[in-house]
């Protein structure tokens, strides 16, 4: 199955060259289903049609590429989304938003080929865990191996710039997906603590107040099976609290 793609760039050369790219690449085909010229064109195209990632610049007149990726993350099955920019210093903010991936003009086919096959790893990973008759899971693929982690085990899932970090009481996992996916799919078994993090809903042991010098008074979550703590926001908190008394 190839990926249904939107191009979103205020520039033609650069919507012509993506698409030109994305017909080279074969593993995964790339199928163009639209091109938008900014932010209110691509959102009509999204609500419009099915499209499975959206290849998105960052600098666009009127509502920017960031500001639309923060939209597209409240849908409730969001594509999956790349940045394309010539500004590499948006990196960190684009995995904030958990972006697949950020590629910097002139992208080269050979990165867009890895970009796409993170897309596709994710989508594999999160629609082949729920195969008939098996607990939940997540597939986690590390040095050219595939696992099965049953949900049921991961105390905490914490973003970690361009990847997950899966923790289970015996070891550490890392997954390639976004975890704002992660939290819409799995609702019923983690809360978000932090805009970084989800934790297991029966793994809440406590909520501490917490005085960093720096920082300052905030929250932290005891997390049964493992020692550390994890940051809670103050927008998190009521959740948490709600929980840990579940």
């Amino acid at each position: 199955m190839a990926l249904k793609v939107l191009i979103v760039d205020d520039e033609a050369l650069a919507r012509s060259r993506m698409r030109t790219l994305l017909g080279e690449c074969t593993e995964p085909r790339a199928d163009v289903v639209g091109e938008a010229s900014n932010a209110v064109q691509a959102m009509e195209q999204i609500q419009r049609m099915n499209c499975d990632l959206v290849m998105l610049d960052i600098h666009m007149p009127g509502v920017d590429g960031i500001a639309l990726a923060s939209t597209l993350r409240q849908m409730a099955a969001p594509p999956a989304i790349v940045f394309v920019t010539a500004h590499a210093e948006h990196a960190v903010h684009a995995f904030e938003l958990e972006a697949i991936d950020y590629l910097t003009k002139p992208v080269r086919r050979e990165r867009l080929q890895q970009a796409l096959q993170k897309v596709v790893r994710l989508r594999s990973a999160t629609e082949g865990a729920q195969e008939p008759g098996l607990p939940e899971s997540l597939i986690i693929q590390e040095r050219g191996r595939s696992e099965r982690v049953a949900l049921a085990d991961v105390i905490y899932l914490k973003a970690e710039l361009k990847y997950i970090t899966v923790r289970t009481a015996d070891k550490e996992h890392i997954f390639d997906g976004a975890l704002s996916d992660l939290e819409q799919r799995y609702a019923h078994l983690f809360v978000r603590v932090h805009r970084n993090a989800l934790v297991s809903r029966r793994a809440v042991r406590a909520v501490e107040k917490h005085n960093d010098p720096v920082e300052g008074e905030g929250w932290m979550v005891r997390l049964d099976g493992v020692d550390e703590r994890l940051a809670v926001s103050r927008r998190q908190l009521a959740a948490v609290r709600e929980a840990l008394m579940s």
